[in-house]
């Protein structure tokens, strides 16, 4: 059965991609960023985070750009590059409605008679 191609970003992939934006990291690196970036709202454990950079990589969304030891290095490519950007102005759009909407469709959530 051919693989099944990524269809849509989970939080803690865009910020492993959030995270390789601007710099190379290794994956240690990258969930001190992401606890750093979140206040340790979004927590990558080893289970996450060594299932998110393999998918990535086989996507052509990460490259491995370094191996020092059983650390490995990661950078964004230029695929990846265009999925953050473009994950980026799905969000921003996504904030743009809700303000739109107005308060009332903000927290605390008030169900209409």
């Amino acid at each position: 059965m051919p693989k099944k191609p990524l269809e849509a970003l989970s939080e803690p992939m865009f910020y492993v991609l959030m995270a390789l934006h601007r710099q190379n990291l290794c994956g240690a690196d990258i969930v001190t960023w992401v606890n750093k970036k979140t206040g340790g709202r979004v927590a990558l454990g080893p289970g996450t985070l060594y299932t998110i950079l393999p998918k990535l990589t086989d996507e052509g969304i990460l490259q491995e750009v370094g191996t020092e030891g059983r650390k490995r290095t990661y950078t964004m490519t230029e695929k990846g590059g265009m999925l953050y950007e473009a994950e980026c102005q799905r969000l921003q759009q996504v904030v743009r409605d809700i303000d739109r909407e107005g308060d009332e469709h903000r927290l605390p959530f008030k169900k209409e008679a």
